[in-house]
């Protein structure tokens, strides 16, 4: 089994890449998912959050409102160090265990897809890692409309990860998804040949 990572910045496009692997036929284990999961109500992780930033970043169905933690966490670097402190560990958890799951079926290509990537354990077992880049301006412009942020909201948030350059220069392979989706989708396709043709 071939363990491969796939990582970008936020809004760089890498949620539609992931897609486009997944229906070449890679099996994909999803940080974004098992995030979700370990901040269930109830568990242990979402107990630490509620007791840190209070009853006002959650739901009425008792889920975590990511967007108002989202908001708190970006205003505040040692707020980021601190969830990242109660939530990655049982993440890195369920993503091994995700991967030893289709390990044990045989899967042949496993894809771990993870933001934090590079600002993480994760980056000293998962290799190759394909960084999926796009242009500082497209970059900027993307979250702003996804998200419904103003500019200087967005940079903050694009400046509380790695830079993209910086991942851009510590990959193996980059999906360049500044063009159109038929361009992304043709540097995806010829990337799923190259990396299923190695043993």
């Amino acid at each position: 089994m071939r363990i491969v990572g796939l990582t970008g910045g936020i809004a760089s496009g890498k949620s539609t890449v992931s897609e486009m692997f997944r229906r070449l036929g890679a099996e994909i284990v999803d940080a974004d998912l098992t995030a979700r999961e370990v901040v269930r109500p109830g568990r242990w992780a979402w107990k630490r959050i509620v007791a840190r930033f209070g009853p006002e970043v959650v739901q009425a169905d008792g889920q975590i409102d990511r967007k108002r933690l989202g908001q708190r966490i970006f205003e505040s670097p040692s707020e980021r160090r601190y969830l990242n402190w109660i939530t990655h560990p049982p993440i890195y958890l369920e993503i091994l265990k995700d991967v030893a799951r289709r390990w044990r079926r045989r899967a042949p290509l496993v894809m771990v897809d993870a933001a934090l990537l590079y600002e993480t354990p994760l980056r000293f077992f998962i290799q190759p890692v394909i960084v999926v880049y796009t242009d500082p301006e497209r970059q900027l412009e993307r979250l702003m409309r996804r998200d419904g942020v103003n500019r200087e909201e967005a940079l903050a948030r694009i400046r509380s990860q790695l830079p993209l350059e910086e991942k851009k220069k510590r990959a193996e392979y980059v999906i360049d998804n500044s063009g159109t989706t038929v361009e992304t989708q043709r540097q995806v396709v010829d990337l799923w040949r190259k990396i299923t043709s190695v043993s």
